[in-house]
């Protein structure tokens, strides 16, 4: 019995090194294919960004009163810098789904490109938000010098109403193109 059981144990042993051993390789090969995306990612989000430089999207960005608007909200951005870096970061997750993948780890390789398909939702979100300050801001300026030059009293609170209400709608768009309560915004905008 003791025999059986030393056996068993030893054969258990064996199958687990060389399980070990079988693994290396594909832990080696997913280190060395995340490594380089990780280099490869770097670089093309610094080139994104210098192409997004030389092209003056800085300064569009500036002349568009997007960068004033932002400020106001108290958001700061660089949009070239923003831009690389999404790049970059989107392409770290591509190389980071192929190295999952040659581990065989199938389900974190799904739940990877689950995030990838998301990213576009997350984005345009942010563009709804980015939009919102700018038409928010505007609107409230627009409306407290018109109501001003009308002599209408509370000039100010029917700016500081109309800037919240876009913000409140830019919110509710933003959660359902966020995907985050659809029949509760679906509701509130009905």
């Amino acid at each position: 019995m003791v025999q059986v059981w030393l056996e068993k144990t030893g054969e258990a042993l064996l199958d687990l090194w060389q399980g070990f051993l079988g693994f290396i390789p594909g832990l080696v090969g997913a280190v060395i294919i995340f490594v380089v995306g990780w280099f490869i990612a770097l670089a093309i989000g610094k080139l994104i960004e210098e192409i997004l430089i030389r092209l003056n999207l800085n300064k569009i960005f500036e002349k568009g009163g997007w960068k004033e608007a932002l400020e106001k909200a108290d958001i700061k951005v660089d949009s070239a810098r923003f831009i690389g870096a999404v790049i970059k970061w989107v392409l770290v997750i591509v190389f980071l789904v192929a190295a999952v993948e040659v581990l065989g780890l199938e389900q974190f390789a799904e739940f990877l490109r689950d995030v990838l398909a998301y990213l576009p939702n997350v984005i345009a979100a942010a563009i709804i938000v980015v939009i919102a300050a700018i038409i928010a801001a505007a609107a409230e300026r627009i409306i407290v010098g018109s109501a001003k030059a009308a002599n209408l009293p509370s000039s100010r609170l029917l700016g500081v109403i109309a800037k919240w209400a876009i913000w409140v709608f830019a919110i509710l768009a933003a959660l359902y193109q966020l995907g985050v309560a659809g029949p509760f915004v679906q509701m509130l905008f009905t």
